[in-house]
C-alpha cells in the first residue's frame, strides 16, 4: 500500500511488549488499530491511547467473534502466544500447538474469509537457523523450534493473490514495558549468584530494539508481498560483548567473563534436563544439543528489516533498560506480570 493511505489493523496481543511498541508505530504512521488482550493490563503500561482495546482470550473467541473484530480490516497482527521459556509435561509441543498453532491456523482462515489483505506474525528467529543450518536439526531436537517451523509453515500456507503473509523471525529483543516481566531476570540473577566472574558459552547473536520490532511489524504489513519468512536482527553481538553491557548496568563493570566450549556447557546443561525429568517436565529446547546454537553465532544481517523501513536505535540504552528492570523486580521494588505459566 502507499504511504498516507490508512488501513485498519486488527491486532490480537496488543498490550504486549511488542504489541503495544507496534500499535504505536502503526498509529504513528496513520493507521487505525484495534486489539484483543489477555488481562491484567500492566501496572503503569503506556498504550496509545487511539488503539482500541478489549480485554479477552483469542481461544475462546467464537468465529462471529473473530469475523466482527476482523470487520473492514486490511492488516492483521498476531503478536502472542507462548516461547520458548515455558515447560511441562510432556509432550509440551502440544502446550505450543495450542497456543501458537492451531488458533493461528483459524484466525488466518477468518481473516482471509473477512478481506483482510495484509497479515504479520511474530514468530522467532530459531526457525530461521533450522532453515539454514540443516545439520543442526533443531526441529527434530526442540518442540519449541519444530513448533516455530509449524507455525511459518501453516501461517504461510495461507498466503495468496490478495493476502500477503510475513512471518517475523524474531531474536532476542530489549527494552522495556512498565509492569511487564523482562525475559532477561533469570540471567541477572544468574550472574548475581557467580563469584567474582561470569561463566557463559561462547557465541554470540543478533539483537534488536523492541522499537526496531515496532517498525518490523509495521513495514512487512506496508510492503510484504506474497508469503515471506523475514528474518530479524540488526546487532550481532558476542556473548562477551553482550554481558560487558550487562555488567555494566549491573555496577559491575570490566567484570570477568569466562567463556565455555560447547563441550563443556552441554554437559552443564545436562543438570538441568535431570532436573526436567524429575519434576515430569519437558522444556520447549533440549539443553544438551542446544549447547550448539548457545556456542555458535546466530547472526542476522540488517538487510532484510532495513527494507522495510527499520532504522538504526540505541541498543545499549535498551539492554539497559531492561537490566534496571530486572534489578528493580529481584529487589522488590516493583511488580510485574509475567508471561502464561510463570
Amino acid at each position: 500500500m502507499e504511504r498516507g493511505i490508512g488501513m485498519k489493523v486488527f491486532m490480537v496481543g496488543g498490550t504486549g511488549l511488542l504489541g503495544s511498541e507496534a500499535a504505536k508505530e502503526l498509529i504513528r504512521l496513520g493507521h487505525e488499530v484495534s486489539s484483543i488482550a489477555l488481562p491484567p493490563l500492566p501496572t503503569g503500561a503506556q498504550l496509545p491511547p487511539e488503539m482500541k482495546l478489549e480485554f479477552g482470550n483469542y481461544l475462546e473467541l467464537s468465529d462471529d467473534d473473530v469475523r466482527r473484530h476482523m470487520a473492514s480490516c486490511e492488516g492483521f497482527v498476531f503478536a502472542a502466544g507462548v516461547d520458548e521459556r515455558v515447560e511441562g509435561p510432556p509432550p509440551i509441543y502440544d502446550m505450543f500447538r495450542k497456543f501458537n498453532i492451531d488458533p493461528l491456523e483459524r484466525l488466518l482462515r477468518l481473516a482471509k474469509e473477512s478481506g483482510v489483505k495484509h497479515a504479520v506474525l511474530c514468530g522467532s528467529y530459531f526457525a530461521y537457523f533450522d532453515r539454514v543450518w540443516p545439520e543442526l536439526d533443531l526441529a527434530k531436537h526442540h518442540p519449541y523450534i519444530r513448533s516455530r517451523v509449524d507455525q511459518a509453515r501453516v501461517a504461510l500456507g495461507f498466503a495468496g493473490p490478495g493476502f500477503d503473509v510475513a512471518v517475523l523471525e524474531l531474536p532476542y529483543i530489549f527494552g522495556t514495558q512498565p509492569g511487564r516481566k523482562p525475559v532477561w531476570v533469570f540471567l541477572v540473577e544468574q550472574i548475581r549468584g557467580m563469584k567474582g566472574r561470569t561463566v557463559y558459552p561462547r557465541g554470540g547473536t543478533t539483537m534488536v530494539t523492541v522499537r526496531q520490532v515496532g517498525q518490523t511489524v509495521a513495514g512487512a504489513l506496508e510492503r510484504n508481498r506474497g508469503g515471506t519468512n523475514i528474518p530479524v536482527g540488526w546487532y550481532n553481538l558476542k556473548w562477551t560483548e553482550f554481558l560487558a553491557v550487562v555488567h555494566k548496568y549491573m555496577g559491575m563493570p570490566g567484570r570477568k567473563v569466562v567463556t565455555l566450549p560447547e563441550w563443556v556447557y552441554a554437559l552443564a546443561m545436562r543438570g538441568i534436563v535431570k532436573q526436567q525429568k524429575k519434576a515430569g517436565h519437558e522444556g520447549g529446547l533440549d539443553m544438551v544439543p542446544f549447547a550448539k546454537v548457545m556456542c555458535a553465532e546466530c547472526f542476522i544481517d540488517k538487510g532484510p528489516i532495513e527494507a522495510l523501513g527499520v532504522t538504526p536505535d540505541d541498543l545499549d540504552a535498551a539492554i539497559g533498560a531492561s537490566i534496571r528492570l530486572c534489578l528493580d523486580i529481584l529487589d522488590g521494588r516493583t511488580e510485574t506480570v509475567g508471561m502464561k505459566g510463570e
